[in-house]
């Protein structure tokens, strides 16, 4: 075996991978990108994925819209049945020149 293809051995006496360095810290034989049909792949698969991902939130968002509108319903009958109160109570008090001039106000 020649000098620069020697492998060390680790601590269960297997060989590990050739690193080939020059001098100044380069190497020599760079790692190859992978395929391009292998990064467009990922690529899709990653875009595929933010897209579920997005969908995925806007439906929960969605689904917590439409359980808050039977308690938004509630809260408008119980304000419109407080007003129609106040305008009762505004009129059996002596109507608009007897009685209380801001129905709102106590």
């Amino acid at each position: 075996m020649e000098p620069h293809e020697q492998r060390w051995r680790d601590s269960r006496g297997t060989r590990g991978p050739v690193i080939d360095v020059t001098v100044d810290g380069r190497f020599v034989d760079p790692a190859r990108p992978a395929s391009a049909l292998t990064a467009k792949v990922f690529g899709v698969a990653v875009l595929v994925a933010v897209l579920a991902g997005t969908a995925a939130m806007a439906l929960l968002a969605l689904w917590l819209a439409l359980q808050l509108i039977p308690i938004a319903i509630g809260a408008a009958l119980v304000a419109y049945g407080v007003f129609r109160y106040r305008l009762w109570r505004a009129g059996r008090s002596g109507g608009l020149f007897g009685g209380q001039r801001n129905i709102f106000r106590p």
